[in-house]
């Protein structure tokens, strides 16, 4: 049952929250809301969301520094709203720490699809707050703890979004294997690629500078130009 799942949503337009909050709930999600970032942060430290609903442009402290702030203390998957569609504003909210991106006016039915999704990631890699001691993924001096859902950056743990670990599952589970952003899309974020270069290299360099000693020359997680990524020892 959706009932189990707790959602933020986080919107300066009473209009929007509405929307949401009806949609969300009509699917059977418990919804909580704010109306700026300050707002998001304290709720998401109170209400332990399994799932944050982010715009983008809001008074006080946008969705973007909030993004930031929560991915300091949270690795909640975050889905960033925007009424712009540039590139470089999706970008912008992959950086801060979004796990997805969604353009406002927006269907119903794709705000749903995107939620489940990021649920369904979330369930599949569970909380990092919980776990037990499991064997790790070993590559060189970097280990990824698949009971954590953590990195391990020689001998120091890092901490790691859901799309961040499950990109490095993939790649660290197949090592010296080239993908491709889209066959990389397709596994993490569970749905068709269509243009989604841009959007997988926001993730890979956010990845870098993570584990990276020199993430403008890296050793370990590489593009092969034209082709894709890879994930290999020096």
């Amino acid at each position: 049952m959706n009932e189990k799942y707790a959602i933020l949503a986080v919107d300066d337009d009473a209009e929007i929250v509405n929307i949401l909050q009806t949609t969300l709930q009509d699917a059977g999600y418990r919804v909580q809301t704010a109306r700026n970032g300050e707002e998001a942060c304290r709720a998401t430290e109170q209400f332990h969301p399994h799932l944050i609903i982010m715009d983008v442009m809001m008074p006080r402290c946008s969705g973007l520094l909030a993004t930031a702030r929560i991915r300091e203390k949270s690795n909640v998957p975050i889905l960033m709203l925007s009424a712009k569609a540039e590139g470089s504003d999706r970008i912008l909210g992959l950086e801060a720490g979004a796990d997805d991106y969604l353009v406002k006016p927006f269907l119903r039915q794709e705000l749903l699809a995107r939620v489940k999704a990021l649920l369904r990631r979330y369930d599949a890699l569970g909380s990092i707050r919980e776990g037990r001691l499991e064997d790790q993924i070993q590559v060189g001096d970097i280990a990824l703890d698949t009971a954590k859902k953590q990195l391990i950056v020689r001998g120091d743990p890092v901490r790691l979004t859901p799309t961040e670990y499950k990109l490095l599952l993939v790649l660290m589970s197949n090592p010296c294997r080239v993908f491709s952003a889209e066959e990389l899309y397709e596994r993490v974020w569970g749905s068709e690629a269509y243009s989604v270069e841009n959007t997988v290299m926001v993730h890979i360099s956010r990845i870098r500078e993570k584990l990276e000693l020199n993430p403008k020359k890296p050793e370990y997680l590489k593009v092969v130009w034209g082709i894709g990524y890879v994930f290999e020892a020096p």
